[in-house]
């Protein structure tokens, strides 16, 4: 039996259309009794999310007493605000500048501000 070049076989699917790789995917299946669907695993994906808390935080800003005129800048950028919004929004005590969002939204958003020396906390 002739070795198979990788790098060749990648190339002439990289050729193929979506219908010729239908078809190999379908000769696949038949001649090794396997299928090309992705596995779903409901169960433990839920018992996941459980462990980790809830889906959606907030951002809230605790304190912009060092360093008031970056953060409300920072506000502004983050939240596409108009300068004056901005700054209500962050002579606001414990104000939420941002709700509902991922928790990984929510880390970048709470970086962001920590540098320019907010005091932030993600609920």
């Amino acid at each position: 039996m002739a070795k198979i070049d990788t790098q060749k076989f990648i190339e002439d699917l990289k050729e193929m259309t979506v219908l010729e790789l239908n078809e190999l995917v379908k000769a696949i299946e038949e001649a090794f009794g396997v299928t090309a669907a992705a596995m779903v695993a409901a169960g433990p994906v839920a018992a996941e999310e459980k462990e980790e808390g809830p889906a959606l935080v907030s951002v809230i800003l605790k304190s912009a007493a060092a360093n008031k005129v970056g953060i409300i800048k920072a506000v502004k950028d983050l939240l596409g605000l108009s300068l004056m919004d901005a700054k209500k929004l962050v002579e606001t005590p414990d104000a939420k500048i941002k709700e509902n969002v991922s928790k990984e939204e929510a880390e970048g958003i709470a970086a962001k501000l920590k540098e320019v020396q907010a005091e932030v906390e993600v609920k």
